[in-house]
C-alpha cells in the first residue's frame, strides 16, 4: 500500500507533489469510481485511479448573472453580504461562479480594476465564511483600500463565531504568529518562527447552556488565513462546524449538525476611499447560526 499522492507523483512526474495535492483535494481523483478524499490515502498500486486535469483558469474572468446582497454602493466601492459557499475569486477547482464574476456583471467597468485576475478584490472571506465584503469599483478606491487592508489602518473588522464550549476568560486578546503548519501544509497554524504577527480580541457574548455553544464576538487587528479560526481553536473553543480546526464530534451533537464554519463577518468600519467619511457596515446574522445568537437583544 501507498499513498495516493505518492503514487501519482511517481505516475506523473511533469505534476509537482503540490500540484497533485490541490488536485486531488478540488475532486478531479478516483479511486475505483469513488472520488479520492485526501491526498494520504492508501491506495494499492493495482486500484483504479483516474487523474482529470481540468482546463486553465481563465485568465480574465467572465461576466455571470449571480444574485448579490448587496448593503451599499457608490461609484468607488460596493460593500456585500457574501453568503457562505460564495468562492471570491476563481482559482483552481474554481472557474466559474464566483463573487468577482458576479461583480464583473453588475459592474462591467470593474473590469482591470486592481489586475484582471481578481477585480476590485481588496480582501478575502473564506468559502464557507459569511458576511461583510468591500470591493473597490474605481481605481482610486482599489489603491487606497488595498494600502488600509494591508496596514489594517483606519477600519475595525468584527466577527461572530459559534463556538464549541466557553473562552476562559470570557474576554482578552490573543497574539502570536500564524505561519504554515510544519505538519499539514494545507493548514495554518501557531509558529515559533517564519509567520505573521495576528492579533484577535475576543469576547463572550451569549452562551447556551443546553448545547454548551457560546457566541462570541472576535475583533481583529490583523488579517491572517484562517487567523479566527486558529486562534479559537487554540483558546479550546473550535468553531462549530469547522472541518479543519474543529471538534467533528461535537458537530454531530448539534441538530441539525452546521454544514459549514459559524463564522461570520459581521461588522466592517472604515473610512470611505474617497470622501473619508467614516462608514460602518454589517451583514445580518445568518439563519444557520444557532436560534440563541439570533437574540441580539441579549447580547449587543
Amino acid at each position: 500500500m501507498a499513498r495516493l499522492d505518492t503514487l501519482l507523483v511517481a505516475r506523473h512526474p511533469e505534476l509537482s507533489r503540490a500540484r497533485i495535492e490541490g488536485l486531488i483535494k478540488a475532486g478531479h481523483v478516483t479511486v475505483n469510481g469513488t472520488q479520492a478524499s485526501k491526498a494520504g490515502q492508501k491506495v494499492d498500486d493495482s486500484d483504479d485511479i483516474v487523474l482529470v486535469i481540468p482546463p486553465p483558469v481563465p485568465a480574465v474572468p467572465e461576466p455571470e448573472s449571480i444574485s448579490l446582497s448587496i448593503l451599499y454602493e457608490d461609484d468607488d466601492v460596493i460593500v456585500i453580504d457574501k453568503p457562505a459557499g460564495l468562492v471570491v475569486h476563481p482559482a483552481p477547482g474554481h472557474n466559474t461562479g464566483t463573487l468577482v464574476n458576479a461583480l464583473l456583471h453588475h459592474c462591467p467597468s470593474l473590469a482591470g480594476i486592481g489586475g484582471v485576475a481578481r477585480p476590485g478584490i481588496v480582501h478575502r472571506l473564506d468559502q464557507d465564511t459569511s458576511g461583510v465584503l468591500i470591493a473597490a469599483k474605481s481605481q482610486r478606491a482599489m489603491d487606497v483600500l488595498a494600502k488600509e487592508f494591508a496596514s489594517h489602518a483606519n477600519m475595525e473588522k468584527t466577527y461572530l463565531a459559534v463556538v464549541h464550549g466557553t473562552p476562559v476568560p470570557n474576554e482578552g486578546r490573543i497574539e502570536n504568529l500564524i505561519g504554515r503548519s510544519p505538519f499539514d501544509r494545507k493548514k495554518m497554524a501557531i509558529v515559533e518562527r517564519g509567520g505573521k504577527n495576528a492579533i484577535t480580541r475576543w469576547k463572550l457574548l451569549a452562551r447556551d447552556a443546553a448545547t454548551s455553544l457560546s457566541l462570541v464576538r472576535c475583533d481583529i487587528e490583523t488579517g491572517r488565513t484562517h487567523q479566527i479560526r486558529v486562534h479559537m481553536a487554540s483558546l479550546g473553543v473550535p468553531i462549530a462546524g469547522d472541518a479543519v480546526y474543529g471538534r467533528a464530534r461535537l458537530d454531530k451533537l448539534m441538530a441539525p449538525p452546521p454544514a459549514r464554519q459559524l463564522l461570520h463577518a459581521w461588522r466592517l468600519s472604515l473610512k470611505h476611499p474617497v470622501t473619508r467619511e467614516a462608514m460602518t457596515f454589517e451583514a445580518p446574522i445568518p439563519h444557520d447560526f444557532p436560534r440563541f445568537c439570533l437574540d441580539t437583544a441579549n447580547w449587543r
